[in-house]
């Protein structure tokens, strides 16, 4: 019998189980606005930026960002297990298998938030870890969590804007997002800012939710993202406009292509793409030569 690979297997299950849930909850999803293939948050010209569907001014951007994060902080592990069925802890183990830790190199982890990448990385032998955020509140919940787990001793808290990094040039051996660029105003400004940071030979990856490559998943993924999830951060969170903000956010990010010739106009050499759950969520790498 012919082996299924394994990201394949999981899109496979992901789109049995989404299809049963959607069909619990849903009646149906209406019309949802096509994936963005630019490169969004960048509109310097017109002064305005994205926050989901709505066009804002940029400068408020990061106020509300930081709203959202600041009311879904109490539940937000609780609800990545909801959002993605479970799998965001397989794409995050394979991640931290991509970042390699090594004994002796730091790791910057922007937008760490809650902690899962920087307690991945010390776990598997890495060196330090700056766990950074430009949220207090999710900051809050990785330090509690960290205390819990006894993973304070290697780990530094920083409270940073990703776009203007508080961070010497070439002071770190790898930088890794985990679901956080689409978050940013200027996504351009932020992979600068992860290469300025890097060491020469230092790596910068990505992980973040973006175009599905499986035909047949984007019906129903469609449906869970505009209509189950913001009832399920209603019903767990009490917050369904957070919810909702995230659902389209993920929608009006670049897909892959766009984002790894934005990883080359930042200056990132050998970029590389690897989907995972049928496009899903992805990972993007690059190194800084």
């Amino acid at each position: 019998m012919k082996r299924i690979p394994c990201f394949k297997r999981h899109a496979i299950v992901l789109l049995r189980r989404v299809t049963s849930y959607t069909a619990c909850m849903t009646e149906s999803h209406g019309t949802v606005p096509p994936m963005n293939n630019q490169a969004a948050g960048n509109d310097q010209a017109s002064g305005e930026t994205d926050f989901g569907f709505r066009a804002v001014p940029r400068g408020q951007k990061k106020t509300l960002v930081r709203e959202v994060f600041a009311s879904v902080a109490p539940k937000y592990d609780l609800m990545n297990d909801v959002m993605s069925l479970g799998i965001h802890r397989l794409w995050k183990r394979v991640f931290n298998t991509v970042l390699d830790p090594r004994p002796g190199q730091t790791l910057l982890d922007l937008a760490g938030g809650t902690g899962d990448i920087s307690f991945n990385w010390l776990r598997s032998g890495g060196g330090d870890a700056i766990l950074s955020d430009i949220n207090p509140a999710m900051l809050g919940v990785g330090r509690d969590r960290a205390a819990s787990r006894g993973l304070l001793g290697n780990l530094r808290f920083l409270v940073a804007d990703a776009e203007t990094l508080p961070l010497p040039d070439r002071s770190v051996d790898r930088v890794s997002m985990a679901f956080g660029l689409r978050n940013c105003t200027d996504k351009l400004a932020v992979l600068k800012e992860a290469r300025r940071v890097l060491k020469t030979g230092g790596r910068f990856h990505c992980l973040e939710f973006s175009r599905v490559t499986v035909a047949a998943l984007e019906p129903v993924y469609d449906a869970w993202s505009f209509q189950v999830l913001p009832r399920l951060g209603q019903a767990i969170a009490g917050d369904r406009d957070s919810y909702q903000y995230l659902a389209e956010s993920i929608r009006m990010f670049p897909d892959q292509e766009t984002l790894a010739d934005m990883m080359r106009e930042a200056g990132f050499s050998r970029v590389s793409v690897r989907n995972l759950s049928g496009g899903i969520a992805a990972i993007h790498s690059g190194w800084r030569l």
